[in-house]
């Protein structure tokens, strides 16, 4: 009897260990296969062997990122080569970390699995790598071609009244963004559309709106011509008749501003021997006899614009150092001429 069980539970134990060398050697076998449901990169290569999901993972990933990738702006496009962008992937080392993830578990669970077919719904990312640099080195490149400074507006009124320079805007690449798209492209499969380059205007520092507003009226006097231009909104809106300082007297030349204007202006007479026994006297605005006319649009050490009753004179050079006008002129001009109105005597 005793010897009965012996047979049995060595026969049992045979049973067993056949069992577990069974067990064993299909789960060797299965140590080069990828288990089911392992991706890399969105690629499924789930019960393929090395070989098979290198070469699996080489024609999906490795292959549609070999290729060049372009950026464009308007008519514009500039290349970021395959040499240059120097990509690659971890194939290797991908398929080694899907056999490593399907070992896990023990001999019998992985043998349990393998038996049912049953998946493991795993996602693993490929190691990418390329040339940063030459991303870097392609967005300055484009930075460098497309970048345009902003150009103020600009008057020069120190030789009389010019055309001003015109403000421009100008333009700037945004050079973090056009990095993070060309980087995703570069690394999107068959991806083939151009990087379209974001750019943010760069508005000017002074536009020409602004010189228009500084200078809502700016004067020129023509001496020798015996004219006056009134320019508004930087354009000419008219010309008018004045009479300038006689010889000796001369009406001075240069840039000035208009440092103050009256009504009716009293006379405050300078004394000068060409002012006789009126020297140093204030003639009032309604008197007869004060010259200035009308309107008063100071210039320059007693110097300004006025009106005059003596018509006859524009057109000469008859006054002592002052401009005359017309008076319906200088009552015209005194409307739309501020106090710091730039005037350029020529």
């Amino acid at each position: 009897m005793r010897t009965r069980l012996i047979v049995i539970a060595s026969l049992l134990v045979v049973i067993g260990l056949g069992g577990l060398a069974a067990v064993y050697f299909y789960d060797q076998s299965k140590q080069d296969l990828v288990a089911e449901g392992v991706k890399v990169n969105g690629v499924p290569i789930g019960g393929l062997t090395r070989v098979q999901a290198e070469q699996k993972l080489s024609a999906s990933l490795l292959k549609p990122l070999d290729r060049p990738v372009k950026v464009s702006y308007k008519d514009r496009t500039f290349t970021l080569t395959q040499k240059a962008a120097s990509i690659g992937i971890d194939i290797r080392g991908s398929v080694d970390k899907a056999l490593k993830r399907s070992q896990q578990g023990d001999m019998f669970s992985r043998a349990w699995r393998n038996v049912r077919n049953e998946s493991i719904d795993t996602e693993l990312a490929a190691d990418v790598s390329y040339n940063k640099p030459a991303i870097d080195k392609l967005v300055k490149r484009v930075q460098k071609s497309l970048d345009r400074k902003a150009k103020d507006a600009n008057l020069d009124l120190s030789e009389g009244f010019k055309e001003p320079t015109q403000s421009k805007t100008g333009l700037r690449v945004k050079y973090n963004s056009l990095a993070k798209d060309l980087e995703q492209t570069l690394l999107t499969p068959n991806k083939t559309e151009a990087v379209k380059v974001k750019t943010t205007v760069v508005q000017p520092k002074v536009s020409t709106k602004q010189i228009a507003e500084k200078y809502p009226a700016i004067l020129v006097a023509d001496r020798k011509n015996f004219k006056l231009r009134l320019y508004k909104n930087l354009k000419l809106a008219k010309t008018y008749g004045i009479a300038v300082g006689k010889v000796g007297m001369d009406t001075p030349a240069g840039l000035y501003n208009i440092q103050n204007k009256a009504v009716n202006p009293a006379w405050h007479v300078p004394n000068s021997d060409w002012a006789g026994d009126l020297a140093g006297k204030v003639i009032a605005g309604d008197d007869p006899s004060n010259p200035i006319k009308a309107r008063w649009l100071g210039i320059y050490d007693g110097v300004g614009i006025h009106g005059t009753s003596d018509d006859a004179s524009i057109g000469s050079a008859a006054s002592h150092g002052c401009l005359r006008m017309h008076i319906p002129d200088v009552e015209e001009l005194y409307e739309q001429v501020p106090v710091g109105a730039p005037i350029y005597i020529a």
